[in-house]
């Protein structure tokens, strides 16, 4: 029990309990939701196993020191005091992220600028020589987080942000981030038990995030490298053990999951990003106007879908929005619907009544998922059975 220590995953606002409950499932202990994050309790494999396995977490972070501090100075003296040889040598780099909530410290940059002054200076003093600063691959990235007077220092266990899945080498205008699909899909009860169709599917996101989670292939498979690689306690052997029990896991999928673009270059894209996420057996896309389709068989359909929103396309909103509902009451009988959109005022043209209405945001954009459920025939007669 002693190699255990809390982490940290951090999340976008809504799928705290998301992230919650896949941490749970993945054996994580005292798990409590935070605002935007997750903290949890495991050990070192587990931190690689989380890596690896979330599909709604942006980093896992490892809390190293808390303490008050009241001036910049202050920052700098506890930074200072902190014996950061035991984490880097003098020849490794680093990164500083830093996150402030404060009346009295307001400036995230200066923050970042001082801790790592503070690090560089007491390696300096030690040992004549001061580590790089290396943005992009540092051997060591510190996060700084300050509410108030309380300031967190913890190791980014994750690197580059975990939606940066390494599968997605083409992208469209306004590409969806893959934490916000899965987020969605997850929220959705998508468990890959039925059908699936992405009838806007730009280039492919949703659909490979879809059958990841059906096939439950974790996410972060084509990844080439988490920080904790670099970390002097890095265990290679353990991090292989880790990977292959994930992959024993791995389940069969026996429905059909699809794509449609009416685009000709975003079909092309999602065909090359399903490739690289070596999932073209399971996803089929195809060139076809949504509006112009229908449901393909009797069985239950699952769909999700982000609607552009006129960066691509000049759209008439309210036209364009009817001509949605109108397609899934005629064409899609049996078909739970989801879409998330910014456009609050253009869902009131969609003519049928959302079952679920969820707050996202996708980027900086305040925006609702929706569920609109269509029955088999009709709604009465779905209730006369």
């Amino acid at each position: 029990m002693e190699n255990n220590f809390k982490m940290i995953a951090k999340t976008m606002y809504g799928f705290e309990p998301v992230l919650a409950k896949e941490l749970m499932a993945l054996g994580a202990m005292d798990v409590k939701e935070g605002t935007r994050n997750v903290s949890f309790v495991g050990d070192k494999g587990f931190m690689y196993k989380a890596n690896l396995c979330l599909r709604t977490a942006i980093k896992i972070l490892k809390p190293y020191q808390s303490f008050k501090i009241f001036s910049e100075e202050d920052l700098y003296k506890k930074i200072y005091e902190l014996p950061w040889e035991d984490f880097m040598d003098v020849d490794d780099t680093l990164a500083i992220d830093a996150t402030v909530h404060s009346e009295t410290f307001t400036h995230s940059q200066y923050i970042s600028l001082k801790t790592k002054d503070a690090i560089v200076d007491r390696f300096r003093d030690k040992f004549d020589k001061r580590p790089n600063v290396d943005l992009d691959f540092p051997t060591l990235r510190v996060n700084i987080h300050i509410e108030k007077n309380f300031c967190n220092v913890s190791f980014d266990s994750s690197g580059q942000s975990l939606h940066k899945r390494g599968y997605k080498t083409a992208t469209n205008i306004a590409p969806i981030n893959e934490v916000l699909a899965a987020g969605m899909l997850l929220l959705s009860g998508w468990d890959g038990q039925c059908d699936f169709l992405d009838p806007m599917c730009g280039s492919g996101t949703i659909l490979i995030e879809a059958a990841m989670i059906a096939c439950n292939i974790p996410p972060n498979l084509n990844r080439k490298e988490f920080a904790f690689e670099r970390w002097k306690d890095w265990d290679e052997d353990l991090f292989e053990k880790i990977e292959a029990s994930v992959l024993k896991k791995v389940r069969e999928f026996h429905f059909t999951i699809q794509g449609y673009d009416t685009a000709p270059s975003a079909v092309h894209k999602a065909i090359d990003n399903i490739e690289n996420a070596n999932l073209t057996e399971f996803i089929k896309v195809k060139r076809q106007d949504f509006f112009a389709s229908e449901k393909e068989g009797e069985r239950h359909l699952h769909m999700l879908f982000n609607p552009p929103y006129g960066e691509r396309l000049e759209i008439d909103m309210p036209k364009f929005y009817k001509e949605i509902g109108d397609t899934l009451k005629q064409a899609y009988p049996g078909t739970d619907a989801w879409f998330i959109t910014s456009n609050l005022e253009a869902i009131k043209h969609v003519g049928l009544r959302p079952s679920r209405k969820i707050k996202l945001y996708n980027g900086a954009l305040e925006s609702k998922l929706l569920k609109y459920q269509i029955y088999q025939g009709s709604k009465k007669a779905k209730f006369q059975e």
